[in-house]
């Protein structure tokens, strides 16, 4: 490993893999400044108001004059808003297969509607924050002492969330929560589900049986808190529901399924300088390798790929989809200026800590979790995925809120890159955690399925997708990712709120 990385030849700027004192020697040139690992130092003088370029793209402008060997960071670089002229469907690359080696399947439970689930879940669903009370004591009276006959029932959750009144009744936000709602009703990752509301709520479980034809069976039922006449009893018939569920939901047993029914989340949080060279460029391998199979990555964060839509566009399987994707982008820079933001709001402390400068940067690395493959579809947030391949969904940055739009949407795994660490994990989709660099993954290794950070030590692209990969495969058939291990997932389901509070 040298004392640092040069993504491209045209970059004016290299990352440096240990921390750097004044005067050592980067690259040919003396370093000004000390510099800490994973940030930046110019290789070439770079003039007040001209472009800072690193993975071949603009990251940002230099807000003063940049000598060679300075320190390149928030204190010399300012952000300006994305204007490019957009290309569409020129750079279409079809993802090829992995080899032979990897089996290409997992041990999958099929569904009667022909989807296919990694776990076993009974889910509780909440239609407002007034039922999340309820939710949570039927949910917690069912421990390992009262599942310990049914074994192949993974859980009882209850998925509650802080708003579903006090809104418009139509329009933005209550369309986003109601797909959230009707994605986790559905999802194949649950074997039974007990919908439960107040009863006088401005999101009515009735309306969204009525929307979507849902109908109650032994392993559907909703109840609300009014009609039962009040929590305790709520909770002892919840509690008798979801009792009736058990042995039907014990019933549902592993079989041999196919990669193509994987749908796969992709995800960064606490991203640091390394992110976007080692673990979510390997990310994107695996990811190419799933849609090869006609399997499907979903990737989301709109605002954490806002200048890098550009390469995203190059991609679109047709104009049709970019423009789309153009549309989600142009809502953004409206929906951040109405509320007193901007789209360099965005990275967040520890991010600049970790080396990113500005969201042009972060995104360009973020966007690599993608991979190479054609986009063939663009999706609102929690809409339900009907695409195989490389595929985009709407959401904010936060990722609690994005995971919860992914699984919403079909999401049966998700993929999380971290460089800064993360104790993130999911339900009833398990997350694992890749770590950008071997510091942190050593420091946090009991959070960290895989380490990224050996790509700096020899280890390639290739290899590390493949292993990321491969791992997807043995989670998807019930390997514990370890978040899922130490019990992560019950309190990390927040669908996006948008719109007033009133």
């Amino acid at each position: 490993m040298t004392d640092f990385v040069r993504l491209n030849g045209t970059d004016n700027v290299v990352t440096v893999t240990r921390a750097i004192e004044l005067g050592a020697e980067v690259s040919g040139i003396i370093s000004n400044q000390n510099v800490p690992r994973g940030h930046k130092i110019a290789i070439e003088n770079i003039a007040l108001g001209e472009p800072i370029i690193k993975y071949a793209q603009k990251i940002g402008y230099a807000s003063e004059p940049i000598t060679a060997g300075d320190h390149v960071h928030t204190h010399n670089v300012e952000f300006r808003n994305v204007d490019a002229e957009y290309e569409f469907s020129t750079n279409i690359s079809e993802p090829k297969p992995a080899n032979d080696q990897i089996a290409n399947s997992f041990m999958g439970y099929k569904r009667p509607n022909g989807k296919v689930g990694t776990r076993n879940y009974i889910a509780i669903v909440t239609s407002v924050n007034c039922s999340a009370t309820a939710a949570r004591k039927i949910a917690d009276a069912f421990g390992p002492d009262e599942l310990k006959d049914y074994p192949n029932v993974d859980g009882v959750v209850a998925f509650v969330h802080g708003t579903g009144c006090g809104m418009a009744d139509s329009g933005d936000g209550m369309d986003a929560l109601q797909r959230v709602m009707w994605g986790y009703a559905r999802h194949p990752n649950h074997a039974g589900v007990l919908m439960l509301g107040l009863g006088c709520e401005i999101n009515q479980i009735d309306w969204l049986l009525e929307a979507h034809n849902l109908k109650q069976g032994p392993l559907f039922h909703t109840m609300n808190i009014q009609d039962v006449a009040g929590l305790r009893i709520t909770v002892e018939k919840g509690i008798e529901r979801i009792k009736s569920m058990l042995p039907e939901a014990n019933k549902f047993t592993r079989e041999p399924c196919p990669a193509s029914e994987l749908k796969v989340g992709l995800q960064c949080g606490g991203s640091d300088a390394w992110s976007g060279i080692t673990a979510n460029p390997a990310l994107g391998y695996a990811s190419d390798l799933i849609a090869a199979q006609k399997g499907t990555a979903l990737l989301a964060e709109t605002p954490e790929i806002y200048g890098a839509e550009h390469l995203l566009l190059q991609r679109v399987r047709d104009k049709k989809v970019g423009e789309k994707l153009l549309g989600l982008i142009h809502w953004w820079e409206d929906y951040t200026q109405r509320n007193k933001g901007t789209m360099d709001n965005n990275p967040s402390p520890g991010n600049k800590k970790g080396g990113l400068t500005t969201i042009l940067e972060k995104s360009l690395g973020a966007s690599a979790k993608g991979g190479t493959s054609p986009l063939n579809a663009v999706y609102k947030y929690g809409e339900e995925i009907r695409s195989h391949g490389f595929a985009f969904m709407d959401s904010p940055g936060y990722d609690p809120a994005s995971v919860t739009g992914q699984i919403a949407s079909g999401c049966n795994i998700i993929v999380f890159t971290t460089g800064r660490g993360s104790a993130f994990g999911s339900k009833p989709a398990p997350t694992i955690k890749v770590a950008s660099n071997s510091i942190m993954y050593n420091r946090m290794s009991e959070d960290m399925d895989i380490n990224a950070g050996d790509m700096l030590d020899g280890v390639t692209l290739e290899e590390k997708g493949m292993e990321m990969y491969d791992l997807i495969l043995r989670v998807a058939s019930g390997e514990k990712s370890k978040s899922e291990a130490q019990g992560l997932g019950d309190h990390e389901f927040v669908p996006w709120q948008i719109g007033a509070v009133m």
